[in-house]
């Protein structure tokens, strides 16, 4: 018996996030990684089915593990347009060359195509009209600036 190749997922774009961050607080080597807290100051959401802005409070939990490797635990809340809350966990990684790396880490633009920033959100609403978040999967990829970090948001369908 043939077996149909496997169809491969495909991403509806689900929304643009511009997150204005703060100066890193640097908390120093762990057992982990050298751990440091980027706050998160606020930001717009921007996307045909969320649109919204980001609330300040939130915070980039990183752990750097080496010169070349960041694991990223992100944590805030958007209010959309409509005044829903959604609280946001976003996890994922970051590598690039160590010269990158520690550009990025003193605050230094570097060109997005030459570092892999990836993660994976997920989102917790009491908004009835928002509980398809709940029953999907998503993807994003980063593009870190000196003063922002910008988030493309995928549904994985």
């Amino acid at each position: 018996m043939t077996r149909p190749s496997p169809t491969a997922p495909q991403l509806e774009h689900l929304c643009t996030l511009l997150v204005d961050v703060g100066p890193p607080q640097e908390i120093g080597d762990t057992p982990w990684g050298r751990r440091r807290v980027i706050p998160i100051l606020g930001g717009s959401v921007s996307g045909a089915r969320l649109a919204g802005s980001i609330l300040p409070g939130g915070a980039d939990f990183q752990s750097i593990r080496s010169d070349t490797f960041t694991d990223i635990h992100a944590r805030y809340v958007i209010q959309t347009e409509a005044g829903e809350q959604i609280y946001v966990e976003n996890s994922g990684i970051r590598t690039g060359t160590p010269e990158d790396i520690a550009a990025l880490a003193q605050g230094r633009e570097v060109d997005p195509a030459r570092i892999y920033f990836r993660s994976y959100p997920r989102f917790e609403t009491a908004a009835p009209r928002l509980d398809w978040l709940h029953r999907h999967l998503f993807i994003g990829t980063g593009t870190r600036y000196p003063d922002r970090v910008e988030l493309n948001f995928f549904l994985v369908d």
